[in-house]
This record gives C-alpha cells, sequence and structure tokens, in this order.
C-alpha cells in the first residue's frame, strides 16, 4: 500500500490550511483545507490522524476517494478547488500556491486532480497520515 501523507505547513481564520501532499516520499501535489473549527463537518479541516482513503463516486464527483473514520463526519473527498471558500469540508488539491484576487490559494487544481487520480486509477483504498508542521 502507497504511503500517502499529507504535511500542514500554513494555517490561517480567513484563507484555510495549506500543505504538501507526498506519496511514498515524494512530494505530489498541494493540499488546501478549511482552517480547523474542531471538528464540524463540511467548515473544518479533520484532525491530524490516520485515515483510510476509498474510491467513491456520486453524481457531483463521479471518481474521487473519500477519507473515512474521521469521528461524527463523512463524505469528506478529494476534489479540485482553488480557495478555501471551494472546501466544503474537504480536500483540494493543487499545482502551486498563488492568489486568486485578494485570497491566498491553489493553483492548476483541476491538474493536480487529474494527476492524482491517475496515480491511484488503479487503487480502491490507500492510508492516508496528516501531520502538523507550523
Amino acid at each position: 500500500m502507497e504511503l500517502v501523507k499529507i504535511i500542514r505547513i500554513e494555517t490561517n481564520l480567513t484563507e484555510g490550511t495549506f500543505g504538501v501532499m507526498t506519496i511514498n516520499g515524494v512530494a505530489a501535489c498541494l493540499t488546501l483545507e478549511p482552517y480547523s473549527r474542531d471538528n464540524v463537518s463540511n467548515i473544518s479541516c479533520i484532525p491530524t490522524g490516520q485515515y483510510i482513503c476509498k474510491k467513491y463516486s456520486s453524481k457531483k464527483y463521479p471518481n474521487t476517494f473519500e477519507v473515512t473514520g474521521v469521528q461524527g463526519r463523512s463524505h469528506i473527498l478529494f476534489h479540485a478547488g482553488n480557495i478555501d471558500e471551494n472546501t466544503a469540508g474537504c480536500i483540494l488539491l493543487g499545482s502551486e500556491f498563488g492568489m486568486l484576487g485578494d485570497e491566498q490559494a491553489i493553483l492548476e487544481s483541476g491538474k493536480a486532480f487529474k494527476r492524482f487520480m491517475e496515480h491511484f486509477k488503479n487503487t480502491q483504498q490507500f492510508k492516508l497520515t496528516i501531520v502538523e508542521e507550523y
């Protein structure tokens, strides 16, 4: 099983929690989650720890992964998006840090998400570790 880790490197109350995702120790993409609001569904990043991510599909998100095992939460998905407002409690993937208007953002999200899904195209689940280094 591949070793997937999100290393959170910055958080602030208005623009979210930014990080770097590594796969088997190699930087793969950037991440953006909401800032911590005590694990409240749809508006908070998830607590640090280890989780199992499973292949997920719905009408709105037809091909992604869901982070499972988060106490009191469900439907935490990986998807494209650029700013905190796009997260809905999920994990956004991007290729570079930047600005959209006046907001700190992750950019080239669609491309990063596509690469992520291509990497895991033959995978049904993987273990995710989330740590903070700020």
